[in-house]
Parts: C-alpha cells; structure tokens; sequence
C-alpha cells in the first residue's frame, strides 16, 4: 500500500472517531436533559433516578477524557505524517477522506 493511501485512510479513520466522540457527548447531554425533565415533569421525587443521573456524568466526563487521548494521538500522526511525507500540509483535505473508495484517494494525491 502506498504511503500516501495509508495515510488518507488513517486521517479519514481519525476524523470519524473525533466525530463519533462528539456525537456521544452530545447524545449523553440529550439523555441527560431527558432523563432530568422527566423526572420533573412526572413529578416523583426530586432525588429520584440522582445515583443515575451521577454516572451519566460520569460517562461524560469519561468520553471527554477519551476526546482529550484522541486529541494527543491526532498531534502525534500529525507529526509522525509531517516526518514520513515530508510536508507541512499534515492533513489531506476534508473531501478526500468522505469518500471510500481508496482509487479515487489516490488520484486525488497524485494530482495535488
């Protein structure tokens, strides 16, 4: 596999576990607000579901930890791109990592 192959799939990879990351933080701010509406729109007692609600935030504080170690591994194949390709443009350009198809990726680096 070429170089530059490998390195449009690894970007493409990266930039959608960034994106999945924010869209479980999102989606967990979404149950969050869900969860505490519920709870006062039910009417049942206001501590009700608390023990819940606290790991919920936990698993938020979690995947943004996660975001914070993706974060450090995106700076390090940054550099490490920066090293093996010899240039100062790290990263491809967005609209060559939507597409999967690795024929089109490579005619689009060889054309650049």
């Amino acid at each position: 596999m070429p170089l530059s192959i490998a390195q449009l799939r690894i970007a493409r990879d990266l930039h959608q576990a960034e994106a999945a990351l924010d869209e479980a933080l999102v989606r967990q701010a979404q149950l969050l607000q869900t969860m505490v509406g519920a709870r006062r729109g039910t009417g049942v007692a206001p501590f009700l579901g608390q023990d819940a609600l606290m790991r919920l935030v936990k698993s938020q504080q979690a995947m943004l930890d996660a975001g914070g170690e993706l974060a450090r591994v995106h700076g390090r194949l940054s550099t490490i791109a920066v090293e093996t390709c010899g240039g100062n443009d790290a990263c491809p350009p967005a609209a060559l990592l939507e597409g999967d198809d690795a024929s089109e990726a490579a005619d689009a680096v060889r054309a650049a």
